[in-house]
C-alpha cells in the first residue's frame, strides 16, 4: 500500500510516500525519486539518486521491524534531499566488508555518491531517518537563478 501526502516544510517542495517493507520497495522508491527529478526539474544526475534512494532503501528493510518503511523527498533550495524513515532502532554505520562481498558496502556507495549523508532518530518517531543530499548540478548554459520549486508532483 502506497500512501502519499506533502511534506509539512515550509519553503520546498516535497512527497511523502509509506511503502511496504518488502522487495518492492526499491523499485517504488527509486520511481517516486526519478518523478519528482523530472516533474520539479532538479537538476541532478537521475542514476545517481536512483542509486542512493536503492542504497538507503535496501538498508532500511533490511532491519525493518515493522510493515513499512517512508520515503521523503525534497527539493531545498540547491540539492535534492532522500530521507528513508524506518523503525528500526540500529543506527546505520559503514562496514568494512571484504572484497567480493556480496553485501556491506551500501552505505560507503552512499558517501561516496552524494553531497551529504547522516542519520538521525526523530522526536516521537520510533527508530530513525537516514538521509542523502545530492546539490544541483545544471547542465552546461543553464540558468540555475531559481529559488525552491513549487510544482507539485502529479497524483
Amino acid at each position: 500500500m502506497n500512501a502519499m501526502a506533502p511534506t509539512r516544510t515550509a519553503g520546498l517542495t516535497g512527497r511523502r510516500v509509506r511503502l511496504a517493507a518488502g522487495p518492492a520497495a526499491a523499485g517504488q522508491a527509486r520511481r517516486h525519486v526519478r518523478a519528482a527529478i523530472t516533474t520539479w526539474d532538479i537538476p541532478v544526475d537521475p542514476d545517481t539518486a536512483a542509486l542512493l534512494t536503492s542504497e538507503l532503501v535496501t538498508n532500511a528493510i533490511r532491519h525493518e521491524t515493522g510493515p513499512a518503511i517512508t520515503l521523503a523527498i525534497s527539493c531545498p533550495p540547491g540539492q535534492l534531499r532522500i530521507d528513508v524513515h524506518d523503525t528500526a532502532p540500529a543506527m546505520p554505520a559503514p562496514a568494512d566488508a571484504p572484497p567480493g562481498a556480496e553485501a556491506g558496502r551500501g552505505l560507503m556507495l552512499v558517501a561516496a555518491q552524494c553531497d551529504r549523508w547522516s542519520w538521525q532518530s526523530v522526536p516521537g518517531w520510533p527508530g530513525k531517518v537516514v538521509w542523502a543530499e545530492l546539490a544541483r548540478r545544471p547542465a552546461p548554459g543553464r540558468d540555475t537563478s531559481f529559488g525552491p520549486l513549487s510544482a507539485p508532483l502529479p497524483g
